[in-house]
């Protein structure tokens, strides 16, 4: 099953009763015994592959792990990026002193490797102000860490507009941004029963 998750809903419901709302939770009401497969952040919206039972879970979960599903994602970065194209390596860790954040750690961190590549500049006109200067990208993940996207752009130096933790709503004009700008555009998968190749779209919303 897939869906698009909108932004400001969790994937998966917190322990504290005021976060019980969730895509699985809503999920569940009407397929019990769903589970998810992998989990978008809260403020990123997209596409979400859901397995209707445990055993369909595992298959599409080796996958995910075994890094042969690709994950494209929109975004929309705080200035003008300078190359058409490029690769971001840096590893990443969790950053126990300013939890949830994760920080950039060669030493103790995990392998991460992301693709950009820009698909036009622009300017975002804002009234009596000087236009927001903003690039609309893709991005690729070839590892899956935890705010991964989010904090190799910031390493750019280009910020994906809205990010509270990554620089996004730091930039003159940026703090104004109603969301992040982040969306989970496309997958590419190898459906866990018929075993054909699967390549789902979903247009970015901004």
């Amino acid at each position: 099953m897939l869906i698009n998750k909108p932004a400001g809903l969790l994937s998966l419901s917190g322990k504290d009763p005021r976060n019980l709302d969730s895509v699985h939770h809503r999920l569940v009401q009407r397929y019990p015994g769903c589970t998810l497969v992998h989990r978008l952040d809260f403020g990123t919206s997209g596409l979400m592959v859901i397995a209707r039972n445990k055993g369909i879970n595992a298959l599409l979960c080796q996958q995910f792990s075994q890094r042969t599903v690709d994950k494209v994602y929109t975004a929309l970065l705080c200035g003008h990026l300078a190359e058409d194209e490029g690769i971001v390596e840096a590893a990443i860790a969790k950053d126990p002193a300013r939890f949830p954040r994760m920080a950039l750690c060669a030493r103790h961190g995990k392998p991460a490797r992301s693709r950009y590549r820009v698909i036009d500049r622009l300017y975002q006109a804002r009234e009596g102000e000087r236009a927001l200067a903003l690039t609309r990208v893709t991005l690729t993940p070839e590892t899956g860490r935890t705010h991964q996207l989010r904090i190799h752009c910031q390493l750019l130096g280009y910020p994906i507009l809205g990010c509270d933790l990554y620089g996004g709503r730091e930039l003159p004009g940026t703090e104004c941004a109603s969301r992040l700008m982040l969306h989970a555009s496309e997958l590419r998968f190898v459906h866990p029963v018929s075993h054909e190749p699967m390549h789902i779209q979903q247009a970015s919303p901004f």
